[in-house]
């Protein structure tokens, strides 16, 4: 009988040789299920917080950044808005010069006293210079100071939308309408009030990049 078996066992209970079962625990598949279902979770919140973190110090700087420049682009905007309006100036404050180029009698004195009707102020009235006298073809020529060119004939222009624009040296504000050939009327008050309300609209802002 080996050392290993207890006294008064025998039989199917002796042990033999110098080997022993060793006696472990059984497992518990319900606690080792759970350890590994909590490891998954605890890498899961790991890597959460992990991105959020990289979200943090990239993704809202560049956020931030975005909005600064759109506030930026906003503010450089919003000033050239009004500009074109707010240089034009109304029909009274522009002096008109007509004159008549044409063989019709009497047309520069008419067309006067319709550009007074619709609010323009009247200058000087009669036959146009000898270098413009029956040498205009066109509707007519719109003719000032270099600075009369943007700014008070866009406006006079809508009266007779097919005059050329030029310049000369003059010194004054005033501006000559001279009437040429090809002249039949004014624009008609409905559609030059139409165009002097599209001049005075506020000039749409410049698309900003940023």
């Amino acid at each position: 009988m080996s050392m290993l078996t207890p006294p008064g066992m025998g039989g199917k209970y002796r042990i033999t040789g110098d080997k022993f079962p060793r006696m472990r625990r059984p497992r518990n598949r319900r606690r080792t299920i759970l350890v590994v279902v909590s490891s998954l979770v605890a890498l899961g919140l790991a890597g959460w917080g992990t991105m959020q973190l990289i979200d943090v110090f990239t993704g809202g700087a560049k956020e931030t950044s975005a909005a600064g420049r759109v506030k930026r682009c906003d503010k450089a905007a919003a000033p050239s808005a009004p500009a074109r309006a707010a240089a034009l100036p109304k029909p009274r404050a522009i002096k008109v010069n007509v004159y008549n180029a044409t063989k019709r009698s009497g047309l520069a004195k008419e067309t006067a006293d319709e550009l007074k009707k619709r609010g323009f102020t009247v200058g000087k009235v009669g036959n146009a210079p000898p270098e413009y006298d029956k040498k205009v073809k066109g509707a007519g020529i719109l003719l000032g100071a270099p600075k009369a060119v943007s700014g008070v004939m866009p406006v006079l222009g809508t009266q007779l939308k097919d005059a050329t624009r030029k310049a000369d040296a003059r010194k004054g504000a005033d501006v000559d309408l001279i009437l040429g050939n090809g002249f039949k009327a004014l624009t008609t008050k409905k559609d030059a009030d139409k165009a002097l309300a599209v001049l005075a609209r506020p000039a749409p802002a410049p698309s900003a990049k940023c």
